[in-house]
Order: C-alpha cells, then structure tokens, then sequence
C-alpha cells in the first residue's frame, strides 16, 4: 500500500523537560523580583573619630512581604562573625523586641523596614566591617545580607581643596573669557552691520542727487536748443 505525503509537516511538541525548564526560569524571574533585599545605603562605609557614636544604617524590602523575617547584625572580629543583635519580625508593621549581644549598641530601627543600630563611644576595636543578615520563611529560608565597613580615626582628614579650587579658578576664568569673547564678537558685527546700513543709505542718496542733476542739466540743454518761432 502506497502511502501518499500530502505536504503538511506534523506540529512539533517541545520535550516535557524543556518546557517545564522554561516554566521554572519564568517562576525563578518573578520570584527573584520579589525577593528580600538587605540595603546599607549607597555609600556602604563610614569613617568616624574615637570615642564618637554612629549609626550603621540597614533596611530590608521585600514585594512578596515578611513572615517571621529573621534579621541579626555580625561584626567581622579577626575572621570569626560575632553576632551583635537579633531578632524576628512577625509581619510588617510590627517593631519587634531586640536581643543586644555586645556593649554600647543600640537597635534604633522602625516598623517601615528600618534594622539600623547605634554604637555608642566607638573604639579602635570597632573598626571593620559589619554584616547586616536577613532571612524569610517566605523564600524558602534564603539568607541575604549587605556589609558596612566602619573606619575610626584619631581626627578626622582635613581635605586639602588647593587643587580643586585652582581647577574651579581656571574653568571659571576660562567661561568668563568665552564669554568676554563672545560679547566683544556680538558688538562687532552690530557696529559692522550699522556701518554697512549707513553706507547704504549714503549710497542711496548719492545716486538720487546725481539723477536729479542729470535731470535738470539735460532739460536746460534741450530748452536752449530749441529755437524760437517769429
């Protein structure tokens, strides 16, 4: 028996573990965007005197919401984490109690996502970095943490601004000559285009005056010539 192909290629299916890798990189992305996010700041250092007190600024957002978010702060002592404080937030909008592990520190954080401390009288033993740690049952208990260095100091720097203001000197002198130029080339050309208006009109006049010279020159010549009738 003859079996005759009419022209119609059969609809390809794609294999069950390529589509369910599809479905899951798509569920990964739109969990991903919803993740816990643990923040310090744009600017994650801070350089401050012995014996001052700072803030160590942390917040945390989340799209997916919290639920008994658990969130502690570490510091960094010569490679061992040593937990500074902790505790678990129920839900949003709820200030937990916080477990303080370590001297002069303060939680100083709020029910809108604030988890920052205070450390007060700040020591050349402070200094390093500091690991702000948060955790969501919500994520599968995925860990995500931001760190913030401390540096302490005897005093602090004072900047020497000589190159900058010498930089700020030249580009400030160097507009006011463009634009001394600019308006110097401005009355040029109006004090050129007045000349040439006048000129103009000089021209203009000149030439009416020697048409009308012409004029009556050449009517005197023909009533001369014409003779009179007796």
């Amino acid at each position: 028996m003859e079996v005759q192909w009419n022209g119609a290629e059969p609809t390809r299916r794609l294999p069950k573990h390529t589509a369910a890798g599809v479905i899951f990189s798509l569920l990964l992305g739109v969990w991903s965007t919803g993740a816990l996010e643990m923040s310090v700041g744009k600017i994650p250092f801070l350089e401050a005197v012995n014996g001052s007190t700072v803030m160590l600024p942390c917040t945390y957002t989340s799209c997916i919401g919290i639920q008994d978010l658990y969130f502690n702060w570490q510091f960094n002592e010569n490679g061992t984490m040593v937990k500074v404080c902790e505790s678990v937030i129920p839900e949003e909008g709820v200030l937990p109690p916080v477990t303080i592990l370590r001297e002069r520190v303060e939680f100083v954080g709020s029910d809108k996502g604030n988890v920052s401390i205070l450390l007060w009288n700040i020591t050349f033993d402070d200094q390093g970095q500091y690991t702000c740690f948060g955790r969501n049952p919500k994520e599968k208990l995925k860990n995500h943490s931001a760190i913030f260095t401390l540096i302490v100091v005897d005093e602090l720097r004072v900047v020497d601004n000589t190159l900058t203001i010498i930089i700020a000197s030249a580009v400030g002198g160097g507009i006011a000559l463009l634009m001394g130029f600019m308006w110097l080339k401005n009355l040029t050309l109006f004090i050129l285009a007045k000349l040439e208006e006048k000129n103009k009109e000089c021209l203009v006049s000149s030439s009416g005056i020697d048409n009308t010279e012409n004029g009556l020159s050449g009517s005197k010549a023909d009533s001369k010539a014409t003779p009179k009738k007796k």
